[in-house]
């Protein structure tokens, strides 16, 4: 039987959000049996709520967006990813603002922070999400498509296909633990071009990236070093890994050719929705 679990101690992490910029104070604490992941915002009169569940997902704009409530938190994927990795059923992630930390860029930092709480085995069994059949969906217009098929563990595949010269076909196959995923998966920035950066920043986004937690290309370079020679890759993989936790603790083989948060959040909805 595998236990649901759920911190041992509080942790807090101080930083700025990715796309908003602003100072945000995140904590992360125990939560009972049953649970699930839950945002709490304490910058709002009564501390209300948003569930991290697929159903909560009203926007897939550069990142993942919840609302419940009324109330939204955005830029949720990379902390979900941690959270995911770890195994972690029940969560509250207290934040005084729309928008997690961006800490490194990836989720090193959640990953390292979740394990300095430690992780608590609650004694009640896992309602783990187990693909019994294949789940697809598809966009026919761009050619992408992500999957969840059955497999006895927690595998993640997937094919990048960025036309830049730098970039190309890039493709990673994990087994997701916590040892692959600190170590070859974790450490994996975001990205952006250049040329898109006064855009982004033009509608509202990109407004905390830096050189430290970005990785930037242009035309000709890159403009800062690479943790590793296909990164873009390696955090899609961590997106997926984020974006499919708010279906579940999934045991499957999740398959993904060009897919975004978009593909991701609608394969969790359908996942979830076949669990009703």
């Amino acid at each position: 039987m595998q236990e649901q679990t759920t911190l041992a101690a509080a942790v807090s992490y101080t930083g700025i959000g990715l796309h908003s910029g602003r100072d945000v104070h995140m904590r992360l604490a125990p939560a009972p049996v049953g649970t699930g992941i839950v945002f709490v915002r304490t910058d709002v009169a009564g501390r209300p709520t948003i569930r991290a569940t697929a159903d909560h997902v009203t926007s897939t704009l550069r990142a993942t967006t919840l609302e419940e409530h009324g109330v939204r938190v955005f830029t949720v994927e990379h902390l979900m990813s941690a959270l995911h990795a770890r195994r972690i059923d029940n969560c509250y992630v207290e934040l005084d603002s729309e928008e997690p930390p961006v800490a490194d860029g990836a989720s090193l930092a959640f990953f390292r922070l979740i394990g300095e709480a430690g992780v608590e085995a609650q004694g009640t069994p896992r309602e783990e999400v187990v693909i019994d059949k294949v789940y697809r969906i598809d966009d026919d217009e761009r050619q992408r498509f992500v999957m969840a098929v059955p497999y006895d563990g927690f595998r993640v595949s997937f094919t990048s296909v960025n036309p830049h010269k730098l970039i190309g076909i890039q493709y990673e196959n994990f087994e997701i633990t916590p040892e692959t995923y600190e170590k070859e998966i974790a450490p994996a920035r975001t990205i952006a071009y250049e040329e898109e950066i006064k855009k982004l920043r033009a509608m509202g986004l990109g407004l905390g990236g830096t050189l430290e937690t970005v990785i930037v290309y242009n035309d000709e370079r890159w403009l800062n070093p690479l943790h590793y020679a296909d990164e873009l890759v390696r955090h899609k993989i961590l997106d997926v890994i984020g974006d499919l936790r708010l279906a579940g603790m999934i045991r499957g083989h999740i398959i993904a050719a060009a897919s975004g948060h978009a593909l991701n959040t609608a394969l969790a909805k359908r996942i979830l929705a076949a669990r009703h």
